[in-house]
């Protein structure tokens, strides 16, 4: 089986989200907004069912790993409204002009998450896709965490090591430094990953591909009003519909993955 070690990484990410989020979330959990809750949940509950199917595959329990994979069904949908939650966050604190800091920051994090949502739904679209073929389809599932790793990495960063922030813009431009850091050291490890397999390396180019792109948007993002245009806009549409439309992609990406790989049928013999 492939990515025999792949745990160890998971449970890294695992890591860096605690140390990452502990001031923000972990050690004031009970006065935060819902969205938080949703979204760490949902992001740790996927991690876990990472390992749990790593761990089942390579100890050759099928039966489990498949049980395990149809959760994600049901999992997969609450991820992607957990992203959905914390874009609906930011665009409160931006439509209430809160301060200058979530003016400047809100449209640049808004692109940061359309962005992840976008990764998380192709990978695992093509996860399912591929799923008869164990190397793309680990590889595909695996890359989901690298996407996940952006966010609480930049916060570890800027808080215990502001020093490698190399970029060194001033103010809250600074943040989105830290980001784009954090999106280039993960794109450098996947990059790692499709060299010692090319063959079946697609999944790591494809998560590249979204890193490097929220890298680029959310950086540059202040200096693009058209972004900040559509995320204004995206203010104004009321949040029950963006979250039903976050389950709904989540769960469509479910739906036609697992269509997309299916085994093809075998045409009926016709009569001589």
């Amino acid at each position: 089986m492939p990515y025999r070690n792949a745990h160890y990484f998971v449970g890294f990410v695992l890591l860096v989200i605690v140390v990452g989020f502990w001031a923000s979330y972990f050690s004031v959990a009970g006065g935060v907004p819902t969205a938080f809750h949703v979204h760490a949940i949902s992001s740790m509950a996927w991690l876990l069912l990472l390992i749990a199917q790593h761990v089942t595959i390579h100890r050759r329990q099928n039966g489990l790993h498949k049980q395990m994979g149809l959760a994600s069904f049901a999992l997969f949908p609450f991820l992607i409204l957990g992203f959905v939650m914390i874009i609906n966050v930011s665009a409160r604190a931006y439509s209430a002009g809160s301060s200058p800091f979530h003016d400047y920051i809100a449209p640049a994090f808004g692109t940061a998450m359309v962005v992840a949502i976008a990764a998380y739904v192709t990978l695992f679209y093509l996860a399912l896709k591929h799923r008869r073929n164990v190397r793309l389809h680990a590889g595909y599932m695996l890359a989901t965490p690298l996407i996940l790793f952006e966010s609480p990495f930049s916060r570890f960063m800027d808080l215990l090591f502001p020093a490698w922030n190399f970029i060194g813009s001033e103010g809250p431009h600074a943040v989105l430094d830290v980001i784009a850091i954090s999106d280039g050291l993960a794109i450098l490890f996947a990059l790692a990953l499709y060299r010692m397999d090319r063959k079946h390396g697609a999944p790591w180019l494809v998560a590249s591909f979204f890193m490097a792109l929220q890298a680029v948007l959310t950086w540059f993002a202040p200096s693009i009003p058209i972004l900040e245009d559509i995320f204004a806009a995206y203010t104004t549409i009321p949040e029950p519909l963006t979250m039903a439309t976050g389950v709904a992609l989540g769960a469509a990406a479910a739906w036609f993955g697992w269509e997309a790989g299916k085994a093809p049928r075998k045409r009926a013999a016709q009569p001589a």
